[in-house]
């Protein structure tokens, strides 16, 4: 897709997340963007499409941006937080909505974002818990497959409007939860000590 696709794919995005999905119709959303309906389907055919390119779309820019916190030289622990800082701020402004919309209204693009971000979470999750054993921040006991893909059920949790209503809980204080639920559970002493002074000096998640 070309620059102008994809600078409709991230306005649409933010027009979904304020306003919801099911509520905004293909000329809603034309409207929104200022511009017509032909310019728009010029690069989607329906809404259901479109839906499943912002999807695509953000999934690789989210991606591109954790890669680059993985990429910086951190030890495990300043890592993860790294990361969480960046999902939480990705998830800032999210329509309540939203997660009920495109599980109800487009599940086929909703399951297709989920199996792809499960992929790169266990990933990102089985290289850290790695670097955290060589640096001596997390313990050398871990079953490293087994609490990447415990990570993996958390985070899905999340998304779970019923069991987290999004009028009692905010998803990203939940993201700030499940990191500190998941480093206290895999930390070393050293690693605890560690995290408690990062979390002492930074106050995000005292």
């Amino acid at each position: 897709m070309d620059e102008k696709g994809k600078q409709i794919l991230d306005q649409t995005a933010k027009v979904f997340w304020r306003f919801g999905i099911k509520s905004l119709t293909m000329d809603d959303v034309a409207t929104k963007l200022g511009i017509s309906k032909k310019t728009l389907y010029q690069y989607v055919s329906d809404k259901n499409d479109l839906v499943d390119k912002i999807l695509k779309h953000l999934s690789h820019c989210y991606k591109c941006d954790i890669d680059l916190v993985r990429a910086k030289q951190q030890n495990a622990i300043d890592e993860l937080y790294a990361i969480t800082t960046t999902v939480s701020g990705q998830m800032a402004g999210i329509h309540p909505s939203i997660h009920f919309d495109l599980e109800k209204y487009h599940p086929e693009a909703f399951n297709n974002m989920l199996k792809g971000k499960r992929r790169e979470i266990f990933e990102c999750m089985t290289e850290n818990m790695k670097k955290g054993i060589k640096d001596g921040l997390y313990r050398e006991d871990l079953n490293i497959p087994m609490i990447a893909t415990i990570y993996i059920a958390r985070f899905d949790m999340v998304f779970d409007g019923e069991l987290f209503p999004p009028d009692k809980f905010s998803m990203q204080d939940l993201h700030w939860e499940i990191f500190r639920y998941h480093v206290r559970g895999i930390a070393s002493k050293k690693g605890l000590d560690y995290l408690e002074k990062k979390m002492n000096k930074d106050r995000v998640i005292a």
